[in-house]
């Protein structure tokens, strides 16, 4: 999905969940809560969710790259991890720069000397950490007036998960691990 189709899709989606307006305010909170839960970890009716694509994934397959240049399976993972964190930052007012690792949006994986089990293991908990923190900060930031700011930011980081699942599905498949 292009940037501009992405973009035409939560414009759209915006439009609807504004005008529903302040009466609705408690099943907006339910439903976009259900949309990060359904990008990440719950059982949807599209296919694998961002946890899922990357269960049972070794770290060679997470590793592998279909050309150089092209981003692998363990960096999109870190790539999701990131942007939770940074919709997260933009909710509690947290300072820029503050993510565990060093740099944003992509994170060159596996490091050298690093191609193993427990490095691969310890990039998919943080992504868990970032994702449980970003729910806890979403669930406090819907019961404040200045929840309807962020709305646009909370259902694209779900719909970001469900892109990029859909990316390691793709790239499982390449490298033989489906």
């Amino acid at each position: 999905m292009t940037c501009l189709v992405e973009h035409a899709i939560l414009e759209d989606i915006s439009h609807h969940v504004f005008a529903i307006g302040r009466d609705a305010s408690v099943e907006t909170a339910k439903l976009i809560l259900t949309l990060i839960d359904e990008g990440y970890e719950k059982r949807t009716w599209h296919g694998p969710n961002l946890k899922q694509s990357i269960r049972g994934v070794t770290a060679r397959q997470a590793a592998w790259r279909p050309e150089a240049g092209r981003h692998n399976i363990w960096e999109l993972t870190l790539h999701a991890a990131y942007w939770k964190y940074a919709v997260r930052r933009r909710i509690e007012g947290g300072k820029r720069g503050s993510f565990v690792l060093q740099g944003s949006n992509f994170f060159p994986r596996p490091e050298k000397g690093k191609q193993n089990e427990a490095a691969w293991h310890a990039d998919k908990q943080l992504l868990e950490r970032e994702h449980r923190a970003l729910r806890e900060a979403v669930a406090r930031a819907l019961k404040t007036p200045q929840a309807e700011r962020f709305l646009p930011q909370l259902w694209g980081v779900a719909f970001h998960d469900t892109y990029h699942a859909g990316q390691i599905r793709s790239l499982r498949r390449l490298v033989g691990a489906d």
